[in-house]
């Protein structure tokens, strides 16, 4: 058995893209890529593969998952090994195990100490609702220009001013105490006592990728404080090197653009989110790292580092330039002019003004390394030789030939030498970073033996995708499932006028389905879709967002399951088939209006398959018999009525 953090790990550093791309020929289209699917003979490409949402799907036949289901499906491996292929694509090692008692604790102190997380995050709203939190933490988020609709977004908070407030409130809701600590939300004095962490703080929260709390950083307001940011410790749950503050809410905008921004600050990163720019990150509190670039590699390989342009954000701009080009990907550097930062230049600046200053002052990261430092050696040969050196040995970390190559006869153009004396200092960089690290030489992640791989295809499971039963309920059922699988834990906003309004229990899409099916004891005739259903309400019972849970069930082990997921949870169009004036509205104002549209859609084909099987047995029943059927028939065509005149099809 490969432990779980183990699997979460290859899950996360697998990218369906490069997964997929070792055995078809991608092209890219927009944030996503196309090619003749692999599983059925076309000619014209209707195969997909949405890197932002880690799915591919064909549109032809059907086929479609994620990394670790296009390997099952496509090399016949069962899900073991499929992890293991991953694994071993990405160099991580795989120590299985059977899982043992301390194992098993070790996974539920994760969940306790995840859910400590959101209780704080919760806290910490509710806090700047307060009087202390309106007239201090509120007012400097909007004397900063952050807007209510931003605060909500952000989960933005604040830490109030008592000593154990955050404690005796989360001790109160039963949290234990071991798990403040663990945390790093509050701290054990010499006498045993627990105090916040965070005190007079406004609080930003960070998410992981998938959207769950994990940390939390706090800025002082007191000027008198030397400690102007407090950061969350490395916990078991956070580690600092890995995370990025905004990726969350800005995977979607960095896949689809193709480009993320990096800035510093917290306050930057959601400026310019609000201001329209949501391809932005930072590394929050810390050096950006390898970890924190290969995890924006999984959206794209462009990042535009946008730091301060004092001294320490030109040194850290330097240093990350020769990061990002370590992990073959491509980096460019924009100053903002004198004085500015990202927040404070959002505000003098619209959307449009910001783009074009962008797009007009984003320079190559080499070019601008190579500028900054000609400026420092100005005619000092012995200093420019240095920098020549220097620049050659940046371009040696460049990992693909091609670029390298490229880069060697553009520094040797602006120098005025021989391309073959940077392309000398190259190699021997190259092979002396190879010496001191054998073990990683020619390694590039692709292209391993097919022979090295254990197949026992008598072991694996069925991997034949959802099956299409011809009903009358399967139209229906796959709408219900669908609005499940991609607004599941949205929030139905309900008019107060409204049958369905419930000031104090508002439901979310899922409960308000799932309420609606097993109050009147329905389940789904197709069983690719009830298992579907079923593995979604366990995740999401546990509490995981829509995104954990769909990618949690993309990658699953039931293939089955995958596939339905993978058909449902994406749209080929945009336009659904509802109306164009109805493409228009809001999502929530969609959802409120359909949701119970379908619900009642359903119900009226489940009478309407009864009425069949009645009249079925009609043709057969003894005259006692059909009198009792016809009663219950006259009830189904009352119901049928009742509901047909709530869908407008008829008239009262």
């Amino acid at each position: 058995m490969i432990p779980k953090e183990t699997v979460d790990l290859i899950l996360d550093t697998a990218r369906v893209e490069e997964v997929i791309g070792d055995f078809v020929t991608l092209k890219r289209r927009g944030s996503s890529y196309v090619a003749c699917c692999p599983f059925h003979n076309e000619k014209t490409p209707s195969f997909h593969v949405t890197p932002s949402k880690g799915i591919y799907k064909c549109f032809g036949c059907g086929k479609a998952g994620s990394a670790v289901g296009f390997l099952m499906d496509y090399d016949h491996l069962t899900y073991p090994e499929a992890l293991r292929y991953l694994a071993k694509k990405y160099n991580i090692e795989v120590k299985e195990e059977e899982e043992t008692a301390e194992q098993i604790a070790a996974r539920q102190r994760h969940e306790s100490l995840m859910a400590v997380s959101e209780f704080a995050r919760q806290f910490f709203q509710d806090q700047l609702k307060t009087g202390e939190g309106r007239a201090v933490g509120y007012r400097y988020y909007r004397e900063r220009g952050i807007e209510d609709a931003t605060i909500e977004k952000w989960s933005l908070g604040w830490a109030p001013s008592g000593k154990a407030t955050f404690v005796e409130a989360a001790r109160a809701a039963g949290y234990k105490d071991e798990f403040l600590v663990a945390t790093g939300l509050a701290i054990q004095q010499e006498d045993g006592t627990l105090i916040d962490k965070f005190r007079e703080r406004v609080m930003f929260p960070i998410h992981s990728v998938s959207g769950r709390v994990i940390a939390y950083s706090g800025r002082t307001l007191k000027s008198d404080n030397p400690a102007k940011y407090v950061n969350s410790p490395e916990t078991e749950i956070y580690i600092k090197s890995r995370n990025l503050l905004g990726i969350y809410l800005a995977k979607g905008e960095i896949a689809k653009q193709d480009r993320c921004i990096l800035v510093e600050g917290n306050v930057d990163v959601v400026m310019m989110h609000q201001m329209g720019i949501t391809n932005v990150v930072a590394s929050c509190g810390t050096s950006l790292t390898e970890e924190q670039i290969r995890l924006i590699k999984r959206f794209t390989e462009n990042i535009t580092i946008m730091y301060d342009g004092d001294k320490a954000g030109l040194h850290a701009a330097l240093r990350a330039i020769g990061l990002i080009l370590k992990e073959g990907m491509n980096p460019k550097v924009v100053f903002l002019p004198d004085g500015d930062d990202p927040d404070s230049f959002s505000r003098k600046h619209t959307l449009e003004e910001i783009r074009e200053f962008i797009s007009a002052h984003e320079q190559d990261g080499i070019a601008f390394k190579t500028d900054l430092l000609l400026g420092e050696a100005g005619d000092d040969p012995l200093k420019k030789a240095n920098l020549i050196n220097e620049i050659a040995d940046t371009v040696a970390d460049i990992p693909d030939a091609i670029k390298r190559q490229v880069y060697v006869d553009t520094v040797a153009r602006r120098f005025g030498i021989e391309a073959d004396i940077i392309q000398d200092r190259v190699r021997k960089t190259r092979e002396a970073a190879r010496k001191e690290m054998p073990g990683r030489a020619g390694h590039d992640g692709r292209g391993q033996e097919r022979e090295e791989r254990v197949i026992a295809h008598s072991e694996q499971p069925s991997q034949a995708t959802a099956p299409r039963i011809g009903n009358i309920m399967e139209p229906s059922e796959r709408e219900l499932l669908g609005f499940i699988l991609r607004h599941g834990c949205s929030v139905l906003q309900f008019e107060s006028d409204s049958e369905f309004y419930d000031k104090d229990n508002p439901q979310t899409v899922a409960e308000f389905i799932d309420a609606a099916l097993s109050g009147d004891s329905a389940a789904f005739s197709n069983p690719a879709y009830q298992a579907a259903y079923n593995a979604y309400f366990v995740l999401y019972d546990e509490g995981l967002d829509q995104d954990s849970i769909v990618r949690s069930l993309l990658n699953g082990e039931d293939r089955t399951v995958a596939s339905v997921v993978a058909d449902l949870a994406t749209e080929k169009y945009e336009l659904t088939v509802h109306n164009f004036s109805d493409a228009l509205t809001t999502t929530d104002s969609w959802l409120v209006t359909y949701v119970p549209r379908s619900i009642l859609a359903y119900h009226d084909k489940r009478l309407q398959a009864k009425q069949a099987e009645i009249n079925r047995r009609l043709a057969q029943a003894t005259p006692e018999e059909a009198n009792e059927l016809l009663g219950e028939l006259s009830s189904i065509n009352a119901l049928k009525k009742t509901i047909n005149i709530k869908l407008g099809r008829i008239k009262k």
